[in-house]
Formats: C-alpha cells, structure tokens, sequence
C-alpha cells in the first residue's frame, strides 16, 4: 500500500473541500437576501394555518404583506385580537378594535320546512347542484342546498349539514372565510361572535311567495323595524337586516317577528 499515495488523495480531497467552503462562504454573503426582522417576528405572531381567510396566499405571505405596510395588523381572522395586539406591538401601531367573527347561515329551510321541487339524484355538491332546473331542487331558489360544498371547503370541521341545511359550530369557527366564498347562493356571511340576535333568510321574495315554498322565511312585513328602539334593523328587498353596531341584544324583534326568522345565535 502507498501511503503517500493515500495522503496526496486525503490532501487534494480535503483542500477541494476547503476551497468549495470559502467559495461558498463568499456566495453567501454576497447574494444573501436581507431579512426583514418585523416580517419574521410578525410570521411567528400568526397561527400559521395558511387558510387564505385574510385574503392573501398564506401566513408567510400575509407577514410580508404587513411588515410592508400594505395590510393591516388585524387582517388575520384566525388569530383574531391576540396575533393583532402582538403583531401591532411589532409595528408600533394600535391594533385597533379586532372583534372576532364567526360564520353564519341564513337559512331556516330544514326539510321539514322547506318545500322541493323534485327529487335529486346529481352529484351531491351545491355548485354542480346549481346547474340542475331552478338552481336545484329546494323551492326556495334563496335557500340552502345542503349538499354540503362549505363543509368540503372547512378546513376546521366547524360547519356541517343538519336536516337539509348548514350550521356552523360558532366555538370551532375561524372565520377564515372559506365557506362564504365557496357557497353558491352566497348564504353565508361573517357576524360578531357576540352578536345576540340575526336573520336567518336571505330570500327577497314577496311575503306571498316566500311562505309557498317555506314555512320559516322573511316576509319583509317591517315588523321588528317598528319595534326596534335603537334603529338596527331595516327592510331592504324584502329582507330584514340587522346593524349588530346599533343593535342591544333586547329581543324585542325576536319577539314580535310574525314568521320567527329572528334568532338569537346559538
């Protein structure tokens, strides 16, 4: 065996290594991409769930969007007012008032309520359902068709389908905004988790036509407008709304609403 042999290799493969080290230690320092500390403190703040509920590709995303300045400290639904008041500590800024929301449907059109039109038998998904005659087979063209396309886009399990229509589990809710966006007949909205009193209907048919097809819907009659005290409540195309700003949770309009469509949130 050559041993001098073995030692020139040794030699040539350790100074290689040696070399390609400071090279690379060279590179490294003069292509490296300078860091932002913000956006790393700010990243760390945020849940990292990456649901797209604050309107950006990601928490990796959404930190950079913000320690640029170009989203504000509160714009992260999941993490609510906790991630706002740390990533405004970052910032320097107030994190303002972030009132935590939760997803709501506003339909009451159970199959016990609500009439069909024919029987079903297409792919059990709400869009796909869309395509079929009358926008699927509820009556009701405004209502829920329970075929549970908001429950596939839930990455939280907080919303199911019960007796032919969605309900959210307010307690697992995010409010990441998923489900709003997936559901075709745009049913779902984002409310105060506190909100004492909603509608659930969103049809802006007549009275009339509204109580034919469902036994539980809005009939716009203004009723909860002329009890309520406060000025939280209008009818616009037939639909009752609610302003939870002004609204004091009296349930008064709950009370006197002749088709029980005002519910306090369960």
């Amino acid at each position: 065996m050559n041993v001098t042999a073995i030692i020139l290799a040794a030699a040539v493969v350790g100074g290689t290594g040696l070399v390609i080290g400071i090279l690379l230690g060279i590179a490294s320092e003069k292509f490296k991409v300078p860091v932002d500390e913000k956006e790393i403190a700010i990243r760390e703040a945020l849940p990292g769930n990456n649901c797209g509920g604050c309107g950006y590709a990601g928490c990796d995303a959404l930190a950079k969007a913000i320690a640029a300045g170009d989203a504000p400290v509160n714009a992260c639904p999941v993490g609510g007012a906790a991630a706002a008041a740390q990533i405004g500590s970052v910032m320097g800024v107030d994190a303002g008032d972030a009132v935590k929301q939760v997803a709501y449907v506003k339909c009451a059109g159970t199959c016990e309520k609500a009439k069909t039109k024919y029987n079903y038998d297409g792919i059990e998904d709400c869009v796909a359902a869309m395509s079929a005659p009358g926008a699927g087979p509820k009556a009701c063209a405004s209502g829920c068709t329970g075929f549970g396309s908001c429950v596939k886009a839930c990455d939280f399990d907080a919303i199911h389908v019960i007796d032919g229509i969605a309900v959210v589990d307010k307690e697992k809710c995010v409010a990441c905004g998923k489900c709003v966006a997936t559901c075709p007949k745009s049913l779902i909205e984002l409310v105060p988790y506190d909100a004492k009193y909603l509608v659930q209907c969103s049809s802006k048919d007549f009275g009339k036509d509204v109580k034919a097809v469902c036994s539980e819907g809005c009939i716009g009659c203004k009723m909860c407008t002329r009890v309520c005290e406060n000025g939280a409540i209008t009818v616009e195309n037939n639909i009752a709304h609610i302003d939870q700003e002004k609204c004091t949770g009296c349930g008064k309009c709950a009370e006197k609403c002749p088709a029980k469509i005002i519910k306090m949130q369960a």
